[in-house]
């Protein structure tokens, strides 16, 4: 049966005429007739009686018209959901975001921004660490992911830049540099260096320790903590001091002061990665715009709030 069939079905109840049927779905009288002679032949009933002006509906016909509808409605609802798919306005988008990311005002911003633009989009969020959040997109458990780059196996990645945030020491309050808006690396070259694994984010990890290099000092290595934010903790109970990304200093640790570093500073690099040929129009919408604010927050004026990035 051609759902032509159910739409002409419709229409003639409706107008309780098939000339005026016609005129309503643009079409002559006679074809129409004989489509719904058509249906009913198909159908093996009778849907309308016919009167000597207008039809009337059968009460097999009055049965079967709500159905009829709700098939047209379900028609227009899946035409609908694939154009929205096809646009990526509709559908759900799994992100994994690496450790300490969500501090990063624009990311927030992004999510929140997206959400506006596509309201129809439901966004699951996942925090976990850079090669975690690798193997979920092969799995696929997570569609779309912002990584601390070098991630694994990159091949089977798309791995697009986002930013180079700026690094700030974390002290224990109390410490001599405590008043000391600028610090050089070999300041606090004695301190023990409170660090995350570094199989967690070797890209940032070494540029931590690289820079260490590049000052002239090699840093004493204290205790490990079990994430990039978890470094604050133990930075807090005086264990040592540590190199985070700017963005953990929304942290409100007591006992924590931070500082800005004199170059040489290292940078945490973020990147998105998705699954090499991704074809989710969604997926790659969100990237984009993703790309879009990290850029224009990035080239912004010292002064001007994430929220104006219009």
């Amino acid at each position: 049966m051609d759902i032509r069939h159910l739409r002409y079905f419709v229409t003639v109840a409706e107008h309780d005429s098939i000339t005026r049927a016609a005129e309503a779905l643009g079409m002559e009288q006679p074809p129409l007739s004989q489509q719904i002679r058509q249906l009913e032949k198909n159908l093996g009933v009778v849907l309308f009686e016919r009167l000597t002006r207008g039809v009337k509906l059968t009460d097999i016909g009055a049965v079967l018209l709500p159905r009829a509808r709700t098939i047209l409605d379900l028609q227009a609802q899946f035409l609908s959901t694939a154009q929205g798919l096809a646009r990526g306005e509709m559908g759900h988008i799994r992100l994994g975001l690496a450790g300490a990311v969500s501090l990063l005002p624009v990311i927030p911003f992004t999510i929140r921004r997206f959400r506006e633009m596509a309201p129809d989009v439901t966004i699951f969020l996942e925090e976990s660490n850079t090669p975690s959040l690798c193997t979920a997109l092969h799995e696929p458990s997570v569609d779309i992911a912002i990584v601390r780059p070098p991630v694994p196996d990159p091949v089977r990645l798309s791995v697009f830049h986002l930013l180079d945030e700026p690094t700030v020491i974390a002290l224990p309050r109390g410490h001599k540099l405590a008043d000391t808006p600028v610090i050089s690396l070999d300041m606090v070259a004695q301190d023990p260096l409170i660090i995350f694994p570094r199989e967690l984010g070797p890209g940032f990890h070494d540029a931590i320790l690289s820079a260490y290099q590049v000052a002239g000092v090699t840093p004493v290595m204290g205790q490990q903590a079990p994430q990039i934010a978890g470094t604050i903790p133990l930075v807090a109970a005086g264990l040592g001091v540590s190199v985070v990304p700017r963005s953990l200093s929304q942290i409100h640790a007591g006992g924590v002061t931070f500082h800005t570093i004199s170059e040489p500073a290292p940078r945490a690099t973020l990147a998105v990665a998705i699954r090499a040929g991704q074809n989710m129009p969604l997926v790659t919408r969100f990237a984009s715009v993703l790309r879009t604010a990290c850029r224009k927050w990035t080239n912004r004026q010292p002064e001007q709030d994430f929220f104006d990035l219009e």
